[in-house]
């Protein structure tokens, strides 16, 4: 057994990891990260945002392929199964891979194979894997162990038709019904991946709509066409019992309906990685889903250990869990550059895809906000005419007096890319966040941008 010594010791090579571990070494500390996988980039490179995205990059260009009159003259409809698309997500999940091991190399930080087990709050012990036995002393440390599918006890995934989102990335054949339970981000995301590769998909939600957190007419056009895609989506129905049998599924819910599918997926919840720390031994307890709480600067309870990313719950967003990182690190090592993130944009890949930053409809007619709505539809522009990616709309939640920008919200192709035009300016200072940016600028024709010129004279023609 050897003991090392560093100023900062991250544990979990994720986004949240990386970012903290990048900080600290670009700013001349000494630097170890740790990791339970051979292959660094965590859950998000290996078994989440990753493999799910490019997984929906494959389906959306299969259906693009398939609705388009231009190769209906050439060829007919295709299928693909499961395992041909898993294989295009494996070939970026290996380029991220080999990309990021690069980045610790360049940077001169040390990387651990092994489970973290703390000893002390200066001092972790590496259990399992490559370096076992080793002990890392840090001065500061750093906890970004990422989250994993929360698993109900009640639940047999064992059962080779019985998947949760990690598992279902190993799935060997295409089924033809699938029931999804949990109608959340990862729910709403794989249930159209699914539907795009023609499988029949039940997607039970135990709330009243779709993504409730949005704004509701987003939601709403996410229920509309997912319809439209073939999803069965069932609302206000809560889980009782699923059972796997040889050649199908029995999912039970208190409602009494029976559902009988060939596979289920279990997409209701995600829990901290928190279970094998041994955080008793440093006064730490983490919450009933293992999540720790942090302060405004990342900080746990004890002086020297921060937790970033998943493992402090909120917002869950690979996005969010970099500026977290790096956020710690700058506390840790007081450079001044330590932020709280809160304005954080949401982007969920679907098929349409969503964004949004700011507030909704709801929460402003709540705070009795002024405000009017200005809106582009996709279909009306020419650079959605011209690419056939006509379904969706920008709109734009102005201040009826001030007209500044209040919220953002968009539905459709590069939904997610569209939507960082206007958090900027929302963000600018002295007057700049307003909504007359958009047409006092000219914006290059044809393009999807030129919808916050449209969705901006649409709202000024509302007052």
């Amino acid at each position: 057994m050897a003991e090392f010594s560093y100023d900062v010791v991250v544990i979990g090579s994720g986004p949240a990891g990386e970012s903290a571990a990048m900080n600290a070494a670009k700013s001349g500390k000494s630097v170890a990260i740790i990791d339970r996988r051979h292959d660094v980039g965590g859950n998000c490179t290996h078994q989440g945002t990753i493999p799910s995205k490019a997984l929906r990059h494959s389906v959306d260009a299969l259906m693009k392929y398939n609705r388009s009159a231009m190769f209906r003259a050439i060829s007919e409809p295709r299928l693909l199964d499961f395992p041909t698309v898993m294989q295009s997500a494996q070939t970026v999940v290996n380029k991220q891979v080999t990309m990021r091991a690069r980045f610790y190399a360049r940077n001169h930080v040390s990387v651990y194979q092994g489970d973290a087990f703390f000893l002390d709050q200066h001092r972790v012990e590496l259990r399992e894997g490559d370096n076992a036995g080793d002990v890392l002393k840090g001065e500061h440390i750093i906890i970004a162990t990422g989250s994993r599918p929360y698993r109900p006890p009640e639940v047999n995934f064992k059962h080779a038709r019985i998947f949760d989102s990690d598992k279902v990335l190993t799935m060997t054949d295409t089924p033809k019904r699938m029931v999804i339970y949990g109608a959340g981000v990862i729910g709403c995301e794989y249930a159209s991946i699914f539907s795009g590769l023609g499988v029949k998909v039940d997607l039970v939600n135990p709330g009243a709509r779709l993504l409730a957190f949005m704004d509701d007419e987003i939601s709403d056009a996410l229920s509309y066409h997912m319809r439209n895609h073939g999803v069965l989506i069932r609302h206000n129905e809560t889980f009782k019992k699923v059972e796997g049998k040889k050649d199908q599924i029995i999912l039970t819910l208190e409602s009494g309906k029976t559902i009988k599918a060939d596979a289920f997926m279990w997409a209701n919840g995600r829990a901290g990685n928190t279970e094998t720390l041994n955080l008793e031994a440093i006064g730490l307890q983490p919450n009933g889903r293992g999540q720790l709480e942090v302060d405004k600067t990342y900080r746990t309870k004890v002086e020297n250990i921060y937790a970033v990313g998943d493992v402090i719950g909120w917002p869950s967003l690979a996005s969010a869990a970099y500026d977290q990182g790096r956020g710690a690190s700058s506390a840790a090592l007081e450079d001044g550059h330590s932020h709280f993130f809160s304005d954080i944009p949401t982007g969920i890949y679907t098929i349409p895809e969503i964004s949004s930053v700011g507030e909704n409809e709801r929460e402003l007619t709540e705070k009795k906000v002024p405000y009017e709505v200005g809106k582009a539809y996709f279909k009306d522009t020419a650079r959605a005419q011209i690419t056939g990616e006509d379904v969706g709309m920008l709109k734009i939640l102005f201040h009826s007096e001030t007209l500044e920008l209040l919220g953002i919200h968009c539905f459709g192709d590069q939904a997610a890319e569209i939507l960082h035009i206007g958090q900027a300016i929302m963000e600018q200072p002295n007057g700049g966040n307003t909504l007359e940016y958009f047409v006092n600028h000219t914006f290059n024709y044809p393009t999807m941008a030129e919808a916050y010129r449209v969705a901006a004279l649409n709202g000024l023609n509302r007052l």
